[in-house]
């Protein structure tokens, strides 16, 4: 018997929009090496692996090029194919242990809800590399733990972006998160998000990007639950709420394809 793997699209309630994830359910730990050629084999922006242990399931994410500490739209994805698939109740709370530590999926009618760390981000001037990248003029730049999040004049201008994948490859960071506020549509800010260091030129849709833009844009609006949207090619609709430390990442989510590993 093989081992059983899906494709989800994650912050979407159609097929062929939001962001694909890989997740493979294991019975037992993985070598580091199999798990990377599988998501090299998968190409997608994250492969999740995950196995259960006691009341929680153990989560790996990897891209094809590396291992990533956080990933949201894979986490989605992992809840929803625990839940579709009954590796756990519907009723239940997902707990996955993470090398960010316990993080939780609840669902919410056809919403996930994922509880993630909020991430703050400090001012910093921005890099000659991240200028010549964007080749915009940026509004504000600041860097949180792993990631540069600018902010530009205006969702024409974000949807307009074309950078320089080179450039930005050449910053010593995850991926860069650009926002602005939003034009129209009931949004209240939308976002990009780039990281050709990790393979990634542009992610369709990027939820731990979310643990960021929470805390910024409340800090700039005022208000604590925002309706948000990644307006890549592909575009996913993300709902977000702030509670202390802890910021709410909502979507939803639909199975593509199931299949099984056979090596």
């Amino acid at each position: 018997m093989g081992i059983p793997i899906f494709q989800v699209d994650a912050f979407t309630n159609k097929a062929f929009a939001g962001n694909p994830a890989a997740v493979c359910i294991l019975d037992q730990p993985a070598e580091e090496e199999w798990m990377q050629k599988i998501a090299e084999e998968m190409n997608l922006s994250e492969t999740a692996f995950l196995y259960r242990e006691d009341d929680t399931f153990a989560l790996r994410w990897f891209t094809p090029v590396a291992e990533i500490e956080l990933c949201g739209h894979a986490t989605l994805a992992s809840a929803h194919v625990l839940w579709e698939n009954g590796y756990l109740p519907p009723g239940e709370t997902a707990k996955f242990t993470t090398k960010s530590g316990l993080l939780k999926a609840e669902r919410k009618g056809n919403l996930i809800e994922l509880d993630f760390p909020a991430e703050l981000e400090h001012p910093l001037p921005p890099p000659p590399e991240l200028v010549r990248g964007l080749g915009i003029r940026l509004k504000y730049t600041g860097k949180t733990g792993a990631n540069f999040l600018v902010e530009v004049e205006s969702e024409e201008v974000l949807r307009g972006l074309q950078p320089d994948c080179s450039e930005l490859a050449a910053l010593p960071v995850q991926g860069v998160i650009v926002t602005s506020r939003a034009a129209a549509n009931g949004f209240d800010f939308v976002t990009r998000f780039f990281a050709p260091r990790l393979g990634i030129n542009e992610d369709p849709v990027t939820g731990s990007a979310f643990s960021a833009l929470g805390p910024y844009w409340s800090a700039r609006l005022k208000k604590d639950e925002f309706l948000a949207c990644q307006v890549s090619k592909r575009g996913g609709v993300v709902r977000v709420r702030l509670c202390g430390n802890r910021v709410y990442i909502g979507g939803e989510a639909v199975t593509v394809f199931q299949g099984e590993l056979l090596v």
